[in-house]
């Protein structure tokens, strides 16, 4: 690996740079080398110019991210506010990958735009939205979607609408090493009342449901599909399946299923990267157990493990990294 050779930045470029406090569980280990771009051509020249056998993480807010106690080999890349900007023209909104999904929907509010108020029930960047399609209170990303400004490896950068990127629940199809840098979504007229008081529904029913004020990284698993033909208030939710199999407040470790919520995760405050990882596996396994379905994460798990995490290696080994 070629850390030797990066290009020059005009932004900033930090060797062993820690990574756990910027995350919301405020876990895992450093990062080889973390790129701050002082602005979008910084990142778009360096990402060109990089080595191709240095491996490329884009970091957001971290709010759905478990970085293992390892670290992350190769550059880590954060971007920062000159990133975020947001626009609206009409009943369109155009935000850069950097921007907040609550500032997202709070501008359009302002400016009388309906459609987005569920961005604002979804912690985290309107960048990692749509990498993940997330969604919430019944809309995904996906919906909103026009199309997105994609950087690739090769320094090319395209404009893709949802069907490009192969946009389904909480996936996206295109490689690991791509970095949004804005996406241009589609709301509808509306009255700044309206829209704010439905956005205030949605912050009193995640106070009410989810333990928004502790150190976690929202929904821990995707629901399970549900089959073809079926109705979808048949097929349990993730957190139905957890709590059945007996893992609501199940604790390894510093790391915690929530009371409030069973499919959130919590680090009571001791917890590292691998508790919280092992944690996430026990509770698979002890659903799978019960019900014959395997949850698949929702939270991003990124980064090596410590030597001393051989379980966690081996479930790498198998694909589950």
């Amino acid at each position: 690996m070629s850390l030797l050779n990066l290009p020059e930045v005009r932004g900033r470029l930090t060797y062993d740079a820690p990574l756990g406090h910027m995350t919301w569980f405020g876990v895992g280990g450093p990062a080889e080398v973390l790129f701050k771009p002082a602005d979008k051509q910084d990142l778009i020249d360096f990402v060109k110019n990089c080595p191709k056998d240095v491996p490329i993480t884009i970091l957001g807010v971290a709010s759905n991210l478990i970085i293992r106690d390892g670290g992350i080999p190769g550059v880590v890349i954060r971007l920062g506010r000159d990133c975020g900007e947001i626009k609206v023209n009409g009943t369109t909104v155009t935000a850069g990958a950097a921007a907040l999904d609550m500032n997202v929907a709070l501008t359009a509010a302002r400016k009388s735009v309906a459609g987005l108020e569920f961005l604002s029930g979804i912690p985290g960047t309107v960048g990692g939205a749509v990498r993940m399609n997330a969604g919430a209170y019944g809309k995904e990303t996906k919906d909103a979607l026009v199309s997105a400004e994609i950087l690739f490896r090769d320094g090319t950068v395209k404009n893709m609408t949802a069907a490009d990127m192969g946009l389904s629940y909480r996936h996206n199809s295109l490689p690991e090493d791509v970095i949004f840098l804005s996406c241009t979504l589609q709301g509808e007229k509306g009255e700044t009342p309206d829209i704010e008081k439905k956005m205030n529904e949605i912050k009193i029913k995640r106070a009410e449901s989810q333990p928004i004020r502790s150190k976690t990284g929202g929904s821990t698993f995707a629901n399970p599909a549900v089959p073809e033909g079926a109705d979808p208030k048949d097929v349990q939710k993730a957190w139905q399946l957890i709590d059945a199999a007996g893992c609501r407040g199940f604790k390894i470790g510093g790391a915690q299923m929530s009371e409030m919520h069973a499919n959130f995760m919590l680090n009571t405050g001791t917890a590292t990267a691998a508790d919280l990882e092992r944690l996430g596996e026990k509770v698979r396994e002890k659903v799978y157990a019960q019900s014959q379905i395997m949850l698949r994460w929702e939270i991003k798990r990124i980064g090596v493990p410590l030597e001393t995490d051989a379980d966690i290696a081996e479930w790498m080994k198998k694909g589950n990294s």
